[in-house]
């Protein structure tokens, strides 16, 4: 695909980012996140799980906390202040009526005018690898809360709870889509985005024997030069947006 990608719109201000795990942001978006802040934006984080089953020498119980504490660590970073678990069990995320409730939930909380998630698609980019069932679960569900999150009659308990519908989300935009159309310049963020990422120390040296901060700065520099070559040359993070 050689199609230049567009402008992000800029025309919001409050952002809600929905993510499986710890992490998930980390992998590219962050630098996104911290060039909005930058620009006088705020981004808030829920995730679904704290990311316990991810690290195969350390058991759940002794993951879990490590990886909130890193991803605490992580969100500070790029400038985020606030950062919300909501206790899904990590590698078994259901798709279904309770995560949506429970995003939509989260939207009327914040309300936000962009909501950012992960890719929810069955493959990533050029269709080798597959996605995980959490990253597909959430992405999907993120997609129809959105809606949810505006309708009074659907899980009308949340008006109970004090939650008024709201409406006013203008885009979702998923960042690691293999169908990306959008694509923000991201340059000034890199530096912040490779500390973010590097934050998450003890997942990376499970994962690989690289040096941490030569992985985390390759890793990003790469997936930015790509977008780059669709973006006018830019640096930057890709996003399949959709609007609303």
């Amino acid at each position: 695909m050689t199609d230049q990608f567009a402008e992000m719109p800029t025309d919001w201000h409050r952002a809600l980012a929905i993510v499986a795990h710890p992490d998930d942001l980390e992998y590219g978006a962050s630098a996104a996140v911290a060039t909005w802040i930058d620009g006088g934006r705020s981004c808030a984080y829920l995730l679904a799980s704290v990311g316990e089953a991810g690290i195969d020498t350390m058991p759940p119980a002794e993951a879990g906390p490590l990886r909130e504490r890193e991803q605490w660590a992580s969100a500070a970073a790029v400038g985020v202040t606030t950062v919300e678990f909501l206790g899904h069990r990590d590698g078994v995320i259901e798709y279904g009526t309770g995560l949506r409730r429970d995003f939509a939930a989260a939207i009327r909380r914040h309300r936000p005018e962009l909501v950012l998630t992960l890719n929810h698609h069955d493959t990533w980019a050029g269709g080798a690898f597959w996605n995980t069932p959490d990253h597909r679960a959430v992405g999907r569900a993120v997609l129809d809360a959105v809606a949810d999150a505006g309708n009074r009659w659907i899980f009308p308990e949340l008006v109970e709870d004090g939650l008024l519908p709201w409406d006013g989300v203008r885009y979702v935009a998923v960042a690691g889509s293999p169908h990306a159309t959008h694509a923000v310049d991201a340059s000034d963020g890199l530096d912040r985005a490779v500390k973010s990422l590097l934050a998450h120390r003890t997942y990376i040296e499970a994962l690989t024997k690289e040096d941490p901060e030569s992985y985390c700065r390759t890793f990003l520099e790469g997936n930015m030069a790509a977008v780059a070559e669709r973006f006018g040359g830019r640096p930057g993070v890709s996003f399949e947006l959709f609007r609303r």
